[in-house]
């Protein structure tokens, strides 16, 4: 149940976010002159009420030291006052952003339950840091403030019906090739014997079957099962990234298997292989551009 709450809140994060930012704008001041805690601290109590399982708010100066208690929905913590914060997620990226941000899911220091830390920074009428504002949620609630709408839902069956079927029909043209892969194959082998310019049929057939189980296969664990095991591209990049690396493989392993066959059979059209080669470094190169602006993209 964890692992899968945590999937959510990644899936549903940037709603989360956009929810605790707007609570922020609306109740925080922000670059008013002569902006105080005495100004700042009644207004987080407010967010704070009307938040029913709000775990607790407080405030950081700019250099990330606690300046008020910790107010949770029963008592406040005064000895949290003086602590400092600098090295904590909710401080520096609030910080760094110059905006509003969420933490991952991380243990409550309250609770020891799985909670999620809101933070914004808030600035002066010049734009000096002055403070940062917090507020800790429940990782369950922050769920539930983000969970999608029904047209949301609809769509996200929807779309998850239809890339299971896809790939289930790719499955079954993997499993065609295969099966036809195997009987060239041993066709081959048992009316001539094992010749190696008598497989490369069987060698395209294999490997095409190959890549599109592998794309078939990355298709349902991230669009059907939500398995994403890879953290540094993004959901629906994920896949466009192994559908392209498949590609890729496929056509370096035919560009080989060409420079075999045309080795022993035609020299003259090696030059054909080597166009093949040069097609897949293109694509290789144009793959790593793309996955480094996509990585970038996500950091901002």
């Amino acid at each position: 149940m964890v692992v899968a709450d945590i999937q959510n809140f990644s899936d549903r994060r940037t709603k989360a976010r956009a929810y605790f930012c707007f609570l922020f704008s609306k109740n925080i001041p922000n670059r008013l002159p002569s902006i105080t805690k005495e100004m700042i601290v009644p207004r987080l109590l407010k967010m704070k009420a009307d938040l029913e399982h709000c775990e607790g708010v407080y405030l950081l100066d700019e250099k990330g030291v606690q300046v008020t208690p910790t107010y949770t929905q029963t008592d406040k913590i005064e000895e949290d006052i003086g602590k400092i914060r600098a090295n904590r997620a909710y401080y520096y990226r609030a910080v760094r952003e110059e905006r509003c941000t969420i933490t991952d899911p991380y243990p409550s220091l309250i609770t020891g339950d799985l909670t999620v830390t809101a933070s914004a920074p808030i600035f002066d009428e010049h734009g000096t840091l002055k403070y940062v504002a917090c507020l800790d949620m429940p990782l369950p609630e922050v769920l539930a403030i983000s969970k999608l709408n029904k047209t949301d839902s609809f769509f996200d069956k929807f779309f998850k019906y239809s890339y299971a079927a896809f790939a289930f029909a790719l499955i079954a043209i993997a499993a065609v090739l295969f099966g036809y892969g195997l009987e060239d194959l041993w066709q081959k082998i048992t009316m001539s014997g094992i010749k190696i310019e008598s497989m490369f049929k069987s060698t395209i057939l294999l490997t095409l079957s190959l890549a599109i189980f592998d794309l078939s296969k990355t298709l349902i664990e991230e669009e059907v099962l939500g398995q994403h095991k890879e953290h540094n591209i993004s959901g629906p990049n994920k896949t466009m990234v192994k559908f392209i690396g498949s590609i890729i493989i496929a056509l370096s392993i035919e560009s080989l298997m060409l420079v075999f066959k045309f080795a022993i059979t035609d020299p003259e059209k090696l030059s054909y292989a080597i166009f093949i080669m040069g097609g897949v470094s293109l694509l290789l190169l144009s793959l790593a551009i793309y996955i480094k602006f996509t990585k970038l993209k996500i950091e901002e």
